[in-house]
């Protein structure tokens, strides 16, 4: 039920091909303005018509096994609104009565040129911190770093971070946090320029392995990063990106430990040791090239 407009939905998906899925629909004349990236939402009064034209009615734990199971289905977290809502509440919780920065800053990681710096990453590292610091809460100057750490950004590193803990600094004062608290969170967003974290710095090693805990995922989901990675330079030349990249994993790979907590280490470290060194090879056009 969509309580706004008191209809009752289901969802019309294809097991077999996003092809199929529209042409169903557009054959029956459901509106385009109706698919939503792996579905079609469809009124209660079209839904008979659709399974007398051959849809097949089945549970909604038997749709979503389908569509997993196709390899069709695009998570929630995938799903734009859905992670603005998330982001939102999250923020509500870390600085209430600041919905209106939180949306700002919600706006900047939704920014068109962003591919891999977007709101799916700010999700990511919040929730990396969760589970670094789980069942405590992760403390609150870490949190508003990661909100900061990539808020203004045009992929010129240094700046970036330079830039995002300037903002840090301009409007955080405004909301009632201290001047140290607000001092911490700058000097976190500057730290995740190069991920040089000192002995005892814990804030810094939470920030860090939880930023770059994205090297630890699977063969697939570090393919991704890569792709999202590559879009947001897609004005640097194959020659140059190779050059630049190269660095970047060289050091990233020069790093001991690459990963500073326990927990991060435990989880991610050995992983994303073999995604780059996979990477590098790739870069370098090694015989196992596939990146």
């Amino acid at each position: 039920m969509w309580p706004a407009h008191g209809t009752r939905f289901s969802h019309l998906v294809s097991d077999a091909s996003l092809t199929e899925l529209h042409e169903f629909a557009a054959a029956a004349g459901v509106s385009e303005r109706a698919f939503d990236r792996d579905h079609y939402d469809v009124p209660e009064r079209l839904h008979a018509e659709l399974v007398a034209r051959g849809a097949e009615r089945v549970s909604a734990r038997e749709l979503i096994r389908r569509l997993r199971g196709s390899g069709l289905r695009v998570p929630a977290r995938d799903r734009p609104a859905h992670r603005r809502s998330v982001l939102t509440d999250r923020w509500e919780r870390t600085l209430p009565g600041s919905a209106s920065l939180g949306a700002e800053l919600i706006d900047r990681w939704d920014e068109e040129h962003r591919h891999y710096h977007t709101t799916a990453h700010l999700l990511d590292v919040l929730e990396a911190l969760d589970v670094l610091c789980a069942p405590d809460e992760p403390p609150r100057s870490v949190v508003l770093a990661a909100w900061f750490h990539d808020a203004v950004y045009q992929g010129v590193a240094g700046q970036d971070e330079r830039d995002s803990a300037a903002l840090a600094q301009n409007v955080l004062p405004r909301t009632g946090i201290s001047g140290p608290e607000v001092a911490e969170v700058a000097r976190l967003v500057r730290v995740t320029a190069e991920h040089q974290v000192g002995e005892h710095d814990r804030n810094a090693a939470l920030l860090c392995d939880a930023d770059l805990a994205v090297l630890g995922r699977d063969e697939a989901g570090y393919r991704r990063y890569l792709r999202q990675v590559r879009e947001e330079y897609a004005h640097v030349g194959d020659a140059d990106w190779q050059t630049g990249r190269s660095a970047v994993v060289q050091h990233l790979l020069a790093q001991e430990p690459l990963f500073h907590t326990p927990r991060g280490a435990a989880r991610w470290a050995d992983r994303a040791r073999t995604n780059l060194t996979d990477e590098l090879t790739a870069l370098r056009g090694g015989p196992d090239s596939t990146a």
